[in-house]
């Protein structure tokens, strides 16, 4: 699956526990990444201060289901479930 362009659910739903350009103290989850901009595009993509874990997100539909709003429930429900 192919991550749907402005979706951004991935960089709000889940928390972030590693520095980055500007959240040195990373981010918790349900807080907007502030590296995401006004079309939800993430500007930190490709480049090496990217967190890790933002790099290795596959979308699956398992976890993006149908839209950006049932992304960000599933995304919030791991979240919960492996905190």
């Amino acid at each position: 699956m192919e991550c749907r362009v402005g979706c951004g659910a991935c960089c709000i739903a889940p928390s972030i526990h590693t520095p980055m350009p500007n959240m040195p103290q990373g981010k918790k989850a349900g807080e907007r990444c502030l590296n995401l901009n006004a079309d939800n595009l993430c500007q930190l993509f490709g480049l090496p201060e990217r967190p890790a874990f933002c790099a290795a997100f596959q979308a699956e539909l398992s976890v993006c289901g149908a839209s950006q709003e049932e992304a960000v429930r599933l995304i919030g429900w791991l979240e919960g479930a492996t905190a």
